[in-house]
């Protein structure tokens, strides 16, 4: 049985995620800063019959927390199939570049960019012992810096300094990453998960979580053929599925 571990996981795209992995066969580590809201995700899915979950301590912000739960994981198993970086922040509304607060952007760099890497780097070894890993970082449309250069683009005017500007520095970093592994068997992007109605924005996005859960979950599972080191977005790219960066 593939293992997976998703960041970020007791609520919204992050739970849906599970779910639909869970449902096509995974073992889900359904990760989580609060193991008890963890534990009452994952008890909800075992009322659902989805019953190989189990909910996994981790804070992103924390590299103390990082490192234990490597330690914990690696005493589960020695293979990690898959590494969802979904956890991330936005920082609030008020993000104008001469005004954001530097603490708020610390913040959300700390979730959406140093996070992602810090986990990456922990969780590689187990990885590698993988057949076929998997590595999938949640970004968003408002990261592609060439969209945000073209006044057509229907999210122009979005221009949230912390938050843009760190899923841009995300998308540099899945670049970079899928190079270095550009001669193994790992498939890593970036997935767009499109304007989706959660707690996150305030439930405003027009997309369901089920949707936005499909894409995350279609290059978790990618085949041997799937490609590695794109930006994979439907809501900016519909024909094709991928973003420009």
């Amino acid at each position: 049985m593939k293992t997976v571990l998703i960041t970020g996981a007791n609520k919204s795209i992050g739970f849906e995620t599970a779910r639909q992995l869970l449902q096509q066969g995974y073992y889900v580590y359904l990760g989580c800063r609060d193991i008890g809201k963890g534990q009452d995700a994952v008890n909800q899915l075992l009322s659902e019959g989805l019953n190989n979950v189990e909910p996994f301590a981790i804070d992103v912000n924390s590299q103390e927390s990082i490192e234990a739960a490597r330690q914990v994981l690696g005493e589960k198993t020695a293979v990690l199939d898959v590494l969802i970086n979904n956890a991330g922040i936005l920082g609030g509304m008020e993000q104008n570049p001469l005004t954001a607060d530097i603490k708020v952007l610390k913040e959300v760099y700390d979730t959406n960019f140093f996070g992602v890497i810090a986990v990456t780097q922990a969780f590689i070894d187990l990885m590698k012992a993988a057949p076929a890993p998997r590595i999938v970082n949640v970004t968003s449309s408002l990261g592609s810096l060439t969209l945000h250069s073209d006044p057509s683009w229907k999210y122009y005017a979005v221009k949230s300094t912390a938050y843009v500007t760190s899923k841009a520095a995300l998308n540099g970093y899945t670049i970079i990453l899928a190079h270095d592994l550009r001669d193994t068997a790992f498939k890593v992007n970036a997935v767009d998960p499109g304007y989706t109605a959660t707690d996150f924005n305030h439930h405003s996005g027009p997309g369901t979580v089920e949707d936005a859960a499909a894409r995350v979950v279609k290059a978790a599972v990618l085949g041997e053929d799937g490609l590695t080191g794109q930006f994979f977005s439907d809501d900016n790219s519909p024909e094709t599925g991928i973003s420009p960066w």
